[in-house]
């Protein structure tokens, strides 16, 4: 009777115990949230990424419904300085970003008024081309987010959310462009994929899905969350050559959808999911959740070099930044 009283009573302990380290494990002692930009003009910021330079970029969408037709900013953010400029405008609606390992930016560009395709821009002198406009002769719904393999390849989300034109692609799918410039459709099924990432052993790629059950939340068809699959994180096998194989939901969010989805070296999942940074184990097991003003964070994204603990976190106008523990996984950029 002795030993049953001790363990019930030693339970509660162990429990505050492994509470109390979760935060030790994610975020830096003593670390606390800090706005470092505050000036988006449209709807939400997006699409963080840090090039190799050291400096942040990310986007900003301005929905022609509400703002006009500018057609989206990329904004250029330099942490040591403190400095925001913009890098383009118009950004033909720019979402999710990413750097090739040659330095080089892709960019995702979405509907409403603008590119639907993939776009590479040359750091060194600024020349953009297209890397993908059309999959099966016909444009694509509305790239949304972007991430690369250690082999070079491409791979993007196109779901429609917003945007005045046709949808002309009779899925919401996901793409993998390889290195020849071989557009394939590698996952049909998946209802609304939105954020992605690819995990640090290349073994795993994610993909958030967020229906919202219509395809323009700001047409007539809008009803809300699709309450059956509008949140989830789906788990796929990455093989060799590319194509993946569905592993199964590894996170249900149930009606949080999430949107921006991010690794760090040790596997763990970062998402931007009903407002805050939430942060599961490669096992789905949650971590930690990071509370971001306002309940608003759409994205995120790891630093590089002395910032690669650094998280920064794009919202609906603002965007933040937080020490942590753990480095960011990045493809590394060639020299």
């Amino acid at each position: 009777m002795k030993n049953v009283l001790l363990l019930l009573l030693c339970m509660p302990l162990i429990g505050l115990g492994q509470d109390n380290n979760l935060g030790t494990d994610i975020i830096r002692s003593n670390s606390k949230i800090k706005e470092v930009f505050s000036g988006g003009e449209g709807v939400i910021l997006e699409g963080p990424v840090m090039g190799p330079n050291g400096t942040l970029y990310f986007t900003d969408i301005i929905f022609t419904q509400f703002e006009g037709m500018k057609a989206g900013i990329i904004w250029n953010y330099n942490p040591q300085t403190s400095e925001t400029v913009v890098f383009r405008s118009p950004s033909g609606m720019a979402n999710g970003l990413a750097f090739d390992i040659y330095g080089d930016l892709i960019s995702c560009e979405g509907a409403d008024f603008g590119g639907r395709k993939i776009v590479k821009t040359n750091m060194k002198n600024g020349e953009s081309t297209i890397v993908a406009g059309l999959f099966n002769n016909k444009p694509f719904n509305s790239p949304n987010d972007i991430v690369l393999d250690e082999n070079g390849r491409i791979y993007f989300t196109d779901p429609r959310y917003f945007g005045h034109e046709p949808i002309d692609q009779p899925v919401d799918g996901v793409y993998r462009i390889d290195k020849d410039g071989t557009v394939n459709l590698i996952i049909a099924n998946a209802s609304k994929p939105n954020g992605i990432a690819i995990s640090p052993d290349n073994k795993t790629l994610y993909i958030a899905n967020y229906d919202i059950g219509a395809s323009g939340f700001l047409s007539e068809g809008y009803k809300g969350p699709n309450s059956k699959t509008s949140g989830a994180i789906l788990e796929y096998e990455l093989l060799i050559d590319g194509s993946v194989k569905f592993k199964g939901v590894l996170i249900d969010l149930m009606d949080n959808g999430p949107d921006g989805i991010k690794v760090d070296l040790k596997g763990n999942i970062y998402i931007a999911v009903k407002g805050n940074i939430v942060v599961y184990s490669p096992k789905g097991e949650k971590l930690e959740e990071i509370e971001i003003p306002n309940n608003s964070a759409t994205n995120l994204c790891f630093g590089r070099g002395r910032f690669s603990k650094t998280l920064f976190i794009t919202t609906k106008k603002k965007l933040y930044s937080i020490e942590v523990e753990n480095e960011g996984f990045h493809i590394p950029f060639k020299k």
